[in-house]
């Protein structure tokens, strides 16, 4: 009898593993607030030379963390305060802020991929030592997924594919023109901004699913 339990339980377990699991298709949400991204020069102009960033928290893509340091970002109508920097360090500075930000700070702002920021607005930022004058650099982030080549494969999309989101819930609905971005050092996830998470009752802890 054991020996005809043993089987038993060995084909349930094999039947249990040949069930796809459901979150196999769907993604984990990143919700992101206004924050700045700084070059070592920009850094170093606002914090004092030779400054390095302290680490507060990692975040979920590899290797980038959420810092202790803030700064003030400045428009011609207005400054929003305690604007966290991300790190670690970038070649260009880069803020990214929410679209309604845009009033406030009196820039109007369009949404881009991180790090194209050509032909993008400039700010001043302030630190506790000086501030800086970008000529460009000003974004609202378009909302991306983040994912591995494995990934990719297993969701039949590719890096720089443009999808829809399907967001369930009470107040869920379809998130169109989100840029698939696959490379070999990306956590699987959908970067959304606060105000997109807001208008759809998204949270860190959401999932999403592409529908292409």
């Amino acid at each position: 009898m054991d020996q005809y339990e043993a089987i038993i339980k060995l084909l349930m377990e094999a039947a249990r593993e040949s069930i796809p699991d459901a979150r196999d298709n769907t993604i984990p949400v990143g919700v992101s607030n206004r924050h700045v991204h700084l070059s070592q020069g920009d850094l170093e102009a606002l914090f004092g030379p030779g400054y390095e960033l302290s680490k507060m928290k990692d975040l979920s893509q590899p290797g980038q963390y959420a810092c202790k340091e803030t700064v003030t970002i400045c428009g011609p109508k207005g400054a929003i305060e305690k604007v966290r920097i991300l790190g670690p360090v970038r070649s260009r500075t880069q803020v990214e802020i929410l679209a309604g930000d845009s009033f406030k700070l009196g820039i109007k702002s369009t949404a881009r991929l991180s790090g194209d920021l050509d032909g993008t607005p400039g700010i001043t930022i302030i630190g506790p030592k000086g501030s800086v004058q970008i000529k460009e650099g000003l974004m609202v982030a378009q909302r991306h997924i983040h994912m591995l080549p494995e990934d990719a494969a297993r969701m039949g999309v590719r890096d720089g594919q443009v999808v829809s989101l399907e967001v369930d819930g009470i107040r869920g609905g379809i998130l169109r023109n989100t840029i698939v971005r696959v490379t070999s050092q990306s956590g699987l996830e959908c970067h959304i901004d606060t105000e997109e998470a807001n208008a759809l009752g998204l949270s860190s802890s959401s999932r999403v699913k592409i529908v292409q």
